[in-house]
């Protein structure tokens, strides 16, 4: 893989993660175009590179957020933002479960199977009109103080539920967690806030786990893709993520994900007859 390669992959990383059009199918289809032949051990391994740099991203422009529930959470401060941060611990469970006893056959679906992908993707359109037509133009006909309630427990637990099964290329992160908390009857910006937020420790801890596996003596498969690729996908998809999010949070107060749906088909169309 060329730098130049690595750049074009970080910027539809940074585009895709936040906007619900699945960054992982997007990498898959932009791999492909590229003519890109990686083994999926690599390719999960520079994916997984990517959504690090985005959960940076997704850091830096929720700082207002995440500072408070990092310091009520490490200092049990027993307040609101603890019992969120909790939430967000809770939501993060399934995916957990998922990625330890699911990880290789995972790996395999990062293959450029663009039958998987398109599927996905048309899946993902699905629930964004789903979404928009049981809710979203409800809550843009009540006063903003009435458009949906807080996240509650059980609420968490099913958005995380949902990003588990997101895991799918193809299948959008944001758009599916996004989407099942409004079909929830949830706040589009506080679920907007908690979708994004709920992934930066499986991502983090994901990237960890890859690390120690690339500088461990047996891995082998990083070496397809140089150092300088590697750092310039990293820092096109921080960089891009840091705009897309604050993009997508103002989409979402809007209720302007259908629109999104209409993409998503179109596209899984065009990979089913690729």
């Amino acid at each position: 893989m060329e730098w130049i390669d690595a750049l074009i992959l970080g910027i539809v990383q940074g585009l895709a993660e936040y906007l619900p059009i699945s960054s992982s199918g997007h990498l898959e289809i932009m791999k492909q175009i590229l003519g890109l032949d990686l083994d999926p051990d690599a390719s999960l391994e520079f994916s997984v590179l990517l959504h690090v740099a985005t959960v940076l991203s997704t850091i830096v422009v929720l700082w207002r957020e995440f500072w408070p529930l990092a310091k009520s959470f490490f200092t049990v401060k027993l307040d609101d933002n603890f019992y969120y941060a909790c939430k967000i611990l809770l939501s993060c469970i399934p995916v957990g479960i998922v990625g330890v006893c699911f990880k290789k056959q995972i790996s395999e679906l990062f293959d450029g199977n663009l039958t998987v992908v398109g599927i996905c993707l048309i899946v993902t359109a699905l629930l964004l009109c789903f979404a928009y037509f049981t809710r979203t133009r409800e809550d843009l006909a009540r006063p903003q103080a009435y458009r949906g309630r807080d996240i509650s427990w059980l609420d968490a637990f099913i958005i995380g539920c949902a990003q588990a099964v997101a895991v799918l290329p193809g299948l959008s992160r944001s758009g599916t967690t996004i989407a099942t908390g409004i079909m929830l009857g949830d706040n589009r910006a506080k679920v907007a806030n908690f979708s994004f937020l709920m992934v930066i420790i499986p991502i983090l801890g994901e990237g960890l786990l890859d690390m120690k596996d690339m500088l461990s003596a047996d891995a082998v498969s990083s070496a397809a893709i140089s150092p300088i690729a590697m750092l310039t996908g990293f820092a096109a998809s921080f960089v891009v993520g840091c705009i897309a999010c604050k993009w997508m949070l103002e989409i979402v107060k809007k209720g302007k994900l259908v629109w999104f749906a209409v993409y998503c088909a179109a596209a899984g169309a065009l990979c089913l007859i690729w």
